[in-house]
C-alpha cells in the first residue's frame, strides 16, 4: 500500500449493522458511509433472520449472514468463517466485543492483514471470561497489527489491551452535526413535548434498556426530585424498570418512550433540560449518546468510570459527573442543574463547541483512514 493514492480496501467484520440499533452497529454505519474516496468499505455482519443477504445500503455493500440462533446474546452464523476466509481487500478491521467473530477468526483461513476496532471491555463472570472469551480475544489482538480505541481513557484502562500498547491508536467517535439540527419541525415537536410534559424541568435518557444502562439508579434519584423524565430505548430490562418506576410511583413524571425515530429523538433532545448517561460499569465505553445530546447544547450528566464516559463529558465544562451507582450523588446533581438555567446554558454550549473542534464525522473518517493505511503497510 505505501505510495500509492489508491483507495484502501476495507473489510469490516461487525456484529450487527443498522436497521439493527445499537452503538457498534452506528458507529461501523458512520465509518462506512461517506468515506471518500481514500477507503471502499465492505461489511460481513450476521442477520436477524436465517437467510444470508447480499446488498447495497446507502452505497455500503453489506453481506448480513444468515444465523441458526443465538447463545445469549451472541448470534450463531456459522458461514462467518468461510466468509471471512473468501474475504478479499487490503485489511480486516474486527470490530469487538464480538465473540462469534472471534471463534471464526481461529478456523478462518483468513490471508489480509488484521486490525481489531476495541469498542468496549467485556463484562462477564470470571470464570467464563477466563475459560472462553479471554483466550480468543489474545489471539487475536496478538495477530493485529493496530488496535483502535475510541478514547485514550479506554485504551490505558482496558487490561486486555495492557500487552499491546505499543500497537494501540486513539479514533474518537464522530457525528454528523446537522442531523441533531433545530430545523422548524423539530422546534414545533420539541415545544408539543415540553407542553405535554408540564412545567417541571425535563430529564432524557437515550439508550438500550440493559443493566449497565443504570437506568435504575436514575429512577431512584428521580424520588422527590422537581423534574420529569422520558426514558429512549427498548430492551430486556424495560419490564423491570417500569415496575420499579411503579413502585417508586413516578408513573406521572417518567414516560417510557421505548425505540423512536430520529426526527422524535432530535426533538426529545431540543426539548429537554438535561441529558443524564448513569451507566454503571465499564460497558459503557464512550457513550456516544452524549455526543448527541452536546450537539444539541444540552448539558450532560454521566458517571465516572474508569472508561471514555468522562473524558467525553468533561466534569464542569460539558456538564457533570457523579460516581456510578449512587443515586444521592446523581439526585443532588440533577436537583442543582434543573434549578440554574445559566449553568445548563454555559455547559451546553461548551459541549457543542467541543463536539465542533473534536467529534465530527469528518475528524473520524480522517484518522481512520490514515490507520488503515498504517496497519496494512505495518
Amino acid at each position: 500500500m505505501s505510495g500509492t493514492s489508491s483507495a484502501i480496501r476495507v473489510v469490516h467484520v461487525g456484529k450487527f449493522y443498522p436497521p439493527v440499533s445499537g452503538g457498534m452497529e452506528r458507529v461501523l454505519e458512520s465509518l462506512c458511509e461517506g468515506a471518500g474516496p481514500q477507503v471502499d468499505s465492505r461489511v460481513i455482519v450476521c442477520n436477524t433472520r436465517r437467510t444470508t443477504v447480499r446488498e447495497e445500503v446507502r452505497g455500503v455493500h453489506v453481506t448480513r449472514l444468515g444465523v441458526l440462533g443465538a447463545a445469549g446474546s451472541v448470534p450463531l452464523a456459522p458461514s462467518l468463517a468461510g466468509e471471512m476466509g473468501r474475504a478479499r481487500g487490503d485489511l480486516m478491521m474486527i470490530h469487538e466485543p464480538n465473540p462469534w467473530a472471534l471463534l471464526s477468526l481461529t478456523v478462518a483461513r483468513v490471508t489480509l492483514p488484521l486490525a481489531v476496532w476495541f469498542h468496549s471491555e467485556v463484562v462477564r463472570p470470571p470464570l467464563q471470561y477466563k475459560l472462553f472469551y479471554h483466550p480468543l480475544a489474545r489471539r487475536a489482538y496478538e495477530r493485529a497489527r493496530r488496535i483502535v480505541v475510541s478514547s485514550p481513557l479506554l485504551g490505558e484502562e482496558a487490561a486486555a489491551l495492557g500487552p499491546h500498547r505499543e500497537r494501540v491508536r486513539v479514533i474518537p467517535f464522530g457525528i454528523d452535526l446537522s442531523r441533531w439540527d433545530a430545523t422548524p419541525a423539530v422546534r414545533a415537536r420539541a415545544s408539543a413535548i415540553r407542553a405535554g410534559m408540564g412545567a417541571r424541568p425535563l430529564i432524557l435518557f437515550a439508550g438500550r434498556m440493559v443493566p449497565y444502562k443504570g437506568v435504575g439508579v436514575l429512577l431512584r434519584a428521580m424520588v422527590g426530585l422537581d423534574a420529569s423524565a422520558v426514558l429512549v430505548g427498548d430492551g430486556p430490562s424495560r419490564a423491570a424498570w417500569t415496575t420499579l418506576a411503579e413502585e417508586l410511583q413516578l408513573t406521572d413524571r417518567v414516560r417510557f418512550a421505548g425505540e423512536v425515530p430520529h426526527e422524535e429523538l432530535a426533538a426529545l433532545y431540543h426539548a429537554c433540560d438535561i441529558f443524564v448517561l448513569p451507566s454503571v460499569t465499564r460497558a459503557e465505553a464512550f457513550g456516544y449518546v452524549q455526543l448527541e445530546a452536546m450537539a444539541c447544547r444540552k448539558p450532560v450528566v454521566s458517571t465516572r468510570l474508569s472508561s471514555g464516559v468522562p473524558w467525553v463529558n468533561r466534569h464542569g465544562e460539558t456538564g457533570l459527573t457523579v460516581p456510578p451507582g449512587n443515586a444521592d450523588a446523581l439526585h443532588r446533581t440533577l436537583a442543582e442543574l434543573s434549578g440554574d438555567e445559566a449553568l445548563r446554558a454555559r455547559l451546553g454550549g461548551a459541549g457543542r463547541r467541543r463536539v465542533e473542534t473534536e467529534f465530527t464525522m469528518e475528524i473520524m473518517r480522517s484518522a481512520a483512514a490514515a490507520v488503515y493505511r498504517e496497519a496494512a503497510d505495518a
